[in-house]
């Protein structure tokens, strides 16, 4: 379920807002201008804090009265004790992240849950790129050159199903959507997700040790 008033929000959010359980404790990775921190903040009263890189958009966030901390998300994660928070968000990011593997560690470690979204790579529009040009493609989701990208990784909803086994996590939530590059409206994709959605949404936790 999306909730109404969060049509305002890129729609990838709107769906992580509505998996957010009141009064929570949230950690929200490259949180941006830190729109779903103060919805959350507003309408499901978490106790919410953030990391952006951005100077100038960690500037705003804490204008507008969040907690924002400006640095580098890889390093700061460290600085925090196990299960810190009952959620960690990283929205749109993994594919810019050079060590994902050890960064989800580290959100396993000091989250709860994790919740994960990226753009899928084998979305119909750019296996066709592929398959009739040859070149490296670009979509409203992936839009840059490959020599001017800031994404150095490419995912795919299957490639991430098969990480979560392999390294011992369990996908809570998993939703396909459809919608383009920070657009505030999309749609659920229920059938055929691998080649017909642009972005992929999981919520992971750890599996417990026997």
């Amino acid at each position: 379920m999306v909730f109404p008033e969060t049509e305002n929000m890129r729609f990838d959010l709107q769906v992580i807002a509505s998996w957010i359980e009141p009064k929570s404790r949230v950690l929200d990775l490259g949180c941006g201008n830190g729109e779903l921190l103060a919805w959350l903040a507003e309408h499901r009263q978490v106790k919410g804090v953030g990391i952006e890189q951005d100077q100038v958009k960690a500037a705003f966030c804490i204008s507008q009265g969040l907690s924002v901390l400006q640095g580098d998300l890889n390093d700061e994660v460290e600085d925090y004790p196990d299960k810190n928070f009952d959620y960690v968000i990283l929205s749109q990011t993994l594919q810019q992240v050079y060590e994902p593997a050890r960064l989800l560690y580290s959100l396993s470690r000091i989250g709860k849950r994790f919740i994960v979204s990226f753009p899928n790579f084998s979305h119909y529009s750019i296996r066709l790129q592929l398959l009739m040009k040859g070149m490296a493609p670009k979509s409203n989701e992936l839009p840059y050159n490959w020599y001017d990208t800031p994404n150095i990784r490419v995912i795919t909803m299957k490639d991430f199903r098969k990480f979560t086994r392999d390294v011992g996590y369990r996908i809570v939530e998993e939703t396909a959507i459809k919608t383009d590059h920070h657009a505030n409206h999309g749609n659920i994709v229920r059938n055929l997700i691998n080649i017909r959605a642009t972005y992929g949404i999981f919520m992971i936790e750890k599996e417990a040790t026997p």
